[in-house]
């Protein structure tokens, strides 16, 4: 079994992310603590595959894990599918902070907040303690962009990010029916397909047009649409939610056209931007996210990014598979030895399963139109340039099955 598999399949229209527990490490030399060690800040997927995959590399460095929260090890992508599943919180967790600790002879410190840091000492503060690095990365992933929203409600308004908002979250729902989501982008999409086949009611307020706007041709975004409505989804397209106030137990949600939405609750899905707070302690460069270069290496010697907070080589991608192979090539860098990420075609499955979805984005400014085979539930699209040249696709229904075929012919995000 490999370190770390995460694998995904389409099982009768069930897309899900499955990481694999107790994976097989060589064992673990003795620590030298004269070496400095490498310090990563971040528990999410990114920063424990980093550490697993360094693990493999280098077993004596000493390793330091500095999170904000729990520390618990799980898979973020189950989130969105973990209420049809009447997932518990606890369930979705795969390890504890102290196995994972005993996993990797880690030094992982929970509920710890990076407060400075100094890139020419190459030290950090987390409160009043001083953390000197011989090598640091930053794997603080991606925070939720707010709904800029007024009125007296607001603590009635739920986003989530990681496992500790999914238990507020799923905990605050307990006895409500009605639910008002603010977004039908990625994630907003998935909490929808998610929740309306838990048996509750579901508003979607988008200023788009339609479902998945940034990702789909219309006609597949239809396609996904049209399978959420059949279920009972509720759309309000072309407006936003500017006013949530308390209305008995419940809200009342005033929208930009006037329309009033009476919902037990609201969960703000509009998207994720990387969380560039360490990078601004460190006076790094950043864009989008906190820029580095194939090595993942950023604008300050000995300081590195990978996952969602980082731009690497101008990609932004907030998915798995570039999380994994960043991982294993900065596993590699912080060894000392010489790597470069070199990304390839990566399918990202849309995990709404009422009508199953696989796009491979194209590429950011490319210049191609799309080309599209509709059969109404069943969509085959392709992103195609004027000189023939296939930059991605998008598919829905049964026509994901053409994934593969498609993936051996699109040209990879990085030559």
């Amino acid at each position: 079994m490999a370190v770390s598999q995460i694998a995904v399949a389409v099982k009768e229209k069930v897309a899900e992310v499955i990481v694999e527990s107790a994976p097989e490490i060589a064992a673990i030399a003795e620590i030298d603590w004269d070496r400095k060690p490498v310090v990563i800040v971040g528990t999410g997927l990114a920063g424990y595959h980093l550490a697993r995959e360094f693990r493999k590399q280098d077993s004596e460095t000493p390793l330091i894990m500095l999170t904000a929260d729990d520390g618990r090890f799980y898979s973020k992508p189950m989130i969105s599918t973990a209420f049809a599943k009447a997932k518990q919180p606890d369930q979705l967790a795969n390890s504890t902070a102290a196995d994972m600790a005993e996993e990797l002879q880690a030094d992982i410190r929970i509920f710890s907040k990076v407060t400075e840091i100094d890139p020419e000492l190459q030290v950090l503060k987390v409160g009043e303690d001083t953390i000197e690095y011989g090598k640091l990365v930053l794997a603080s992933g991606a925070k939720c962009i707010e709904a800029p929203l007024t009125g007296d409600g607001l603590s009635r308004v739920y986003s989530v990010n990681d496992l500790l908002g999914y238990t507020r979250f799923r905990t605050a729902m307990v006895g409500k029916k009605k639910i008002l989501i603010i977004g039908a982008g990625l994630i907003g999409s998935e909490y929808a397909n998610d929740m309306i086949q838990s048996g509750f009611m579901i508003d979607v307020v988008e200023p788009m047009p339609n479902v998945l706007g940034t990702l789909l041709p219309e006609q597949a975004a239809h396609a996904v649409q049209e399978s959420l409505e059949q279920a009972g989804v509720q759309y309000h397209f072309g407006t936003v939610v500017e006013r949530v106030d308390k209305s008995g137990n419940g809200i009342k949600a005033t929208l930009a056209n006037g329309s009033v939405i009476e919902a037990d609750a609201v969960l703000s899905a509009i998207g994720v931007r990387p969380d560039l707070t360490l990078a601004s302690l460190s006076k790094l460069d950043t864009n989008r996210g906190i820029l580095t270069d194939r090595s993942l290496q950023t604008s300050a010697k000995n300081i590195y990014a990978l996952g969602d907070c980082a731009e690497v080589d101008g990609n932004l991608l907030f998915y798995v598979a570039p999380l994994m192979e960043s991982a294993r090539v900065l596993s590699k860098v912080l060894s000392d030895q010489q790597a470069q990420v070199h990304y390839g075609v990566m399918p990202v499955m849309v995990k709404t399963t009422l009508c199953p979805v696989v796009v491979s984005p194209p590429p950011r400014d490319a210049e191609g139109e799309w080309h599209v085979n509709d059969d109404g539930y069943n969509v085959l699209a392709r992103y195609i340039t004027s000189e023939g040249r296939l930059l991605g696709f998008a598919l829905t229904g049964d026509a994901t099955r053409e994934k593969d075929a498609l993936t051996a012919k699109t040209q990879p995000l990085m030559s």
